[in-house]
């Protein structure tokens, strides 16, 4: 298992609009640069891509939580 870290400090958001689907969902495999999240700095969208491919295991924080840079936002696996 390994994680996927805020790189920047904001508000975490899962899906790109209030009415979209979710990026990924626990379980969901993803490949090396898909956006799997955003994170809000001062009205400025900074995008979460995931650096390889892999099975999301665990969504740690919710649609408008606060995180901080190296806060673990997902516990991922191989695929």
């Amino acid at each position: 298992m390994s994680t996927v870290e805020a790189h920047v400090p904001g508000v975490f958001y899962r899906r790109p609009s209030p009415d979209a689907a979710p990026f990924i969902e626990a379980g969901s495999v993803v490949e090396a640069g898909q956006t799997i999240a955003l994170i809000e700095i001062m009205k400025t969208f900074n995008e979460v891509k995931a650096d390889k491919s892999c099975r999301v295991s665990k969504i740690l924080l919710d649609d408008g939580d606060e995180v901080d840079v190296g806060q673990t936002m997902f516990e991922v696996d191989e695929p």
